[in-house]
């Protein structure tokens, strides 16, 4: 390769590798931080804290079985069986 060939493949190569660098740090790495976020507040649940789903429901989680969760709604206290991937938030642990 000619000088000039090799000087004109570096300014294509160079501008190609800064920009999938720039997209890896703007938007890959970002997104694997929150899931790895969302996978340590669902596999810390437990027992006794509030929760919303992503539906929207708001309610006390009373039993835990592997990927189920048993939420306890309203003044009713209805019961509700949820996947554990659909727990949005932790609202607040509860005491007791």
């Amino acid at each position: 390769m000619t000088d000039q060939a090799m000087a004109a493949l570096i300014q294509f190569v160079i501008p190609l590798v800064f920009l999938f660098g720039l997209m890896y740090f703007m938007m890959i790495r970002p997104q694997k931080k929150k899931e790895k976020k969302t996978k340590e507040m669902l596999d810390s649940l437990q027992v006794g804290w509030a929760v919303v789903t992503i539906g929207g429901i708001c309610g006390k989680i009373v039993n835990i079985k592997d990927d189920e969760i048993t939420i306890e709604s309203s003044i009713e206290k209805t019961k509700i069986l949820v996947k554990r991937w659909s727990v949005k938030d932790v609202i607040k642990p509860i005491e007791g």
